[in-house]
């Protein structure tokens, strides 16, 4: 990979760690489905009269719309609203990995290896420590909340999968015309108007700055940059470098929010990674070490 690309890629991941502590800001004075709904307008909106609707059927688009943006977002940005730190919660949300890995095996009967079963079970042991924590950043509800969005990320996998389409930034901008009026109707339907009451009242600048960060950096120039790194370099080259994700997450929180990173945390964040690590390329590594000559000794 060129350095530039390269350069580009890591920049994405800090993006996209980053961006849960910057949910967090946005939190404090909107309705975390609100807060939602507002991201995902912005990605949809105007940017659908300059970008041809992709060749695909209205039923991707409409579910994927629903899952990403209500499914996994909405309630993830619930779960953080709920006591989950930022950092917390970038890492928890890397399960989806599993779970995809898990769907792909029922749904496109794929075989489940035993380097991805081995990866999950070290991870799962990271997600227990995780309930362990007891310094205030971690709440079981946030925790579950979190877990349910890494599965809606992904059944949003298969479904762009399944849609088949190569148009990955379309597919993304259309879809999300179909999450923001779920989310401002679950926000209704769940508070009623004092969330939107006190968005009236309590917007200011940081929410202002945390939305369109959510909305642009992260959603809308993150997915168009990667995608276009998927399309030059091999899937191998690229998607490790996703396990950056919850490092920048954590120390995201921890620059923000002076998160506290004990013992406890650290060998959780260990575990996870190293699950991912040993669940997504461990073949890959077994064969490249495979493939190692031996010295022979002198």
């Amino acid at each position: 990979m060129k350095p530039k690309h390269l350069a580009l890629a890591v920049l994405i991941t800090a993006i996209w760690g980053l961006n849960f502590s910057v949910i967090k800001i946005g939190l404090k004075s909107v309705d975390p489905f609100i807060l939602a709904g507002i991201r995902f307008s912005l990605c949809a909106l105007p940017m659908v009269f300059f970008i041809k609707r992709p060749d695909t059927p209205w039923r991707y688009l409409i579910a994927y719309g629903f899952v990403f943006g209500v499914g996994l977002w909405g309630v993830v940005n619930l779960g953080i609203h709920a006591g989950l730190s930022a950092g917390i919660a970038s890492l928890v949300l890397q399960f989806s990995a599993f779970f995809t890995i898990l769907f792909g095996a029922v749904v496109f009967h794929e075989s489940v290896s035993k380097y991805q079963l081995t990866g999950i079970v070290i991870a799962l042991l990271g997600l227990a420590s995780i309930i362990l924590v007891s310094d205030g950043t971690v709440t079981l509800t946030g925790v579950a909340l979190v877990i349910f969005g890494a599965i809606s990320w992904s059944v949003a996998n298969v479904i762009i999968k399944k849609s088949g389409t190569r148009e990955v930034l379309a597919f993304l901008v259309w879809s999300s015309l179909f999450s923001p009026l779920p989310l401002f109707a679950i926000a209704y339907l769940t508070r009623g108007m004092a969330g939107y009451a006190a968005l009236a009242i309590q917007l200011d600048l940081p929410a202002v700055l945390s939305i369109l960060f959510q909305a642009y950096p992260t959603t809308v120039f993150g997915y168009w940059i990667w995608n276009s790194l998927l399309k030059q370099y091999p899937v191998s080259t690229v998607a490790p470098l996703s396990l950056l994700v919850p490092i920048f997450g954590m120390l995201g929180s921890v620059a923000i929010f002076h998160e506290v990173l004990g013992l406890t945390k650290v060998l959780a964040t260990v575990l996870i990674v190293a699950g991912l690590t040993i669940g997504l390329y461990g073949k890959q590594l077994a064969v490249r070490l495979r493939r190692q000559p031996v010295e022979p000794s002198k």
